[in-house]
C-alpha cells in the first residue's frame, strides 16, 4: 500500500445554524465513514440556536462546540486540535461533498511536495434564480480551469496535510474575525514553506447556498476584494492565476472602459458605436465563459451573466485600485483586520 492510500482523513465541517443543511449534506460523510473511506466526521457547531448539534449527533458524526461564537476559522481550528486523520478535508455545511471526494484527495497527495489540494464546486448548484446559478457556475469555471499549482487555498472543499497545518498555525482567526480571505491567506503561509498546494477539478461538491446580487455585493466587496487585495499587495501582489490571471486583468480593463463609454454617452451621444463595438469585445473577450453559461443555461442566460460579469470585473478592479491609493499614497500598510460590525 502506498503512502497516499494509508493516510487517514478527518472531515471537518463547521456549522452555524446548520440544521435545514444537515439531512442533505452529512449523508454522503457518514457513507464514507461506514465504508471507512475517512475516519471520521467532525461536526463542530459555533454555538447555534437550533438544533444543529442534536441533529448531527444522531446523524452519526463526532460532534464538537466552539466556546464562543467565532466563525468557521475557529471552528476548523478547534477540530484540527482533536483530529485524529493524516488529512484534514473540510467541508462547509452548505456543500454536498461527492462521493470520490476521498480517492481524489489521496490521489492528489501521492504528488511530490503536496500539502494540501482543493477542488470545485459541481455543475448543478442548488439555487435555481438565473443569478444564484451565475455566482455558483461562475466559481467552478475558475477553479476548473486553474494551474495546477495554486498560491491560495479553498475551504469549502479543500484538504491539507494535519501536520503542515498545525506548522503553519492553521486559520488566522485574529486577522479574519468574520468569514473572508482566511483560507486565502492560509494558502500563502503554506507555500511560502515550499510545500505545493493543488487544484483537482475531480473534487467536488454542490453548493447549496442561494445567491441574490445584494448578499453577493456584499460578500464580493467587502468579504473578498478588500481583504484579499489588501493581502495581496502586502504581500507579493497581484497572482496569475484563477480571477486575478493576467488575462482577467485584462477583461477587468475592457470592462473599465465600457463602463466609462456607457457613463458618457448622456453627454456624447455619437459615442455608441464605440460602446456598441465596446460590448461586442467584451463578448468575445469573454466567449468561453458565455459558452459554458449557454451549456447550462441557454442563450439569454449566458448573455444576462456576461453583461453582469462587466459589472463585476468593474467593482473588484475598483475595490483593487483603491486599495494601491490606500496603501501606497494614504501610508496605510496595516488595514488587514476585517472585522466584526
Amino acid at each position: 500500500m502506498t503512502e497516499s492510500h494509508s493516510l487517514s482523513i478527518s472531515v471537518v465541517m463547521p456549522a452555524y445554524n446548520a440544521e435545514h443543511l444537515l439531512p442533505r449534506v452529512l449523508p454522503p460523510l457518514i457513507r464514507m465513514l461506514d465504508a471507512g473511506e475517512v475516519s471520521e466526521v467532525l461536526v463542530v457547531d459555533d454555538q447555534s440556536s437550533d438544533g444543529t448539534a442534536d441533529l448531527a449527533r444522531k446523524m452519526g458524526a463526532t460532534v464538537m462546540s466552539t466556546p464562543v461564537n467565532g466563525g468557521p476559522g475557529a471552528a476548523r481550528n478547534l477540530a484540527a486540535e482533536q483530529a485524529k486523520g493524516d488529512i484534514l478535508w473540510f467541508v462547509d455545511s452548505d456543500v454536498i461533498a461527492h462521493d470520490d471526494g476521498p480517492e481524489h484527495i489521496r490521489h492528489a497527495m501521492s504528488e511530490d511536495n503536496v500539502a494540501a489540494v482543493f477542488g470545485s464546486y459541481d455543475d448543478a448548484p442548488d439555487g435555481q434564480s438565473w443569478f444564484s446559478r451565475y455566482k455558483n457556475l461562475l466559481h467552478r469555471y475558475y477553479h476548473q480551469r486553474a494551474k495546477r499549482d495554486a498560491r491560495t487555498f479553498w475551504a469549502g472543499c479543500g484538504a491539507i496535510r494535519r501536520d503542515v497545518f498545525h506548522e503553519v498555525g492553521g486559520f488566522d482567526i485574529k486577522t479574519y474575525e468574520v468569514p473572508s480571505i482566511e483560507d486565502i491567506e492560509l494558502g500563502y503561509r503554506i507555500v511560502e514553506t515550499g510545500r505545493r498546494i493543488v487544484v483537482e477539478p475531480r473534487l467536488q461538491g454542490k453548493h447549496l447556498k442561494v445567491w441574490t446580487m445584494r448578499n453577493s455585493l456584499r460578500t464580493d466587496i467587502f468579504c473578498r476584494a478588500l481583504p484579499w487585495s489588501r493581502l495581496m499587495i502586502s504581500r507579493e501582489g497581484l497572482t496569475d492565476d484563477l480571477n486575478t490571471s493576467t488575462m482577467e486583468r485584462l477583461r477587468a480593463g475592457l470592462a473599465g472602459l465600457l463602463f466609462l463609454s456607457v457613463l458618457a454617452l448622456p453627454f456624447w451621444t455619437g459615442l455608441w458605436p464605440l460602446t456598441l463595438l465596446l460590448v461586442a469585445l467584451a463578448f468575445i473577450a469573454n466567449l468561453d465563459l458565455a459558452r459554458t453559461m449557454a451549456t447550462h443555461g441557454g442563450l439569454w442566460f449566458a448573455v444576462k451573466c456576461i453583461l453582469y460579469h462587466q459589472f463585476y470585473y468593474v467593482y473588484s478592479a475598483s475595490v483593487y485600485v483603491w486599495c494601491l491609493f490606500e496603501y501606497h499614497v494614504l501610508g496605510h500598510k496595516q488595514k488587514l483586520h476585517v472585522t466584526r460590525n
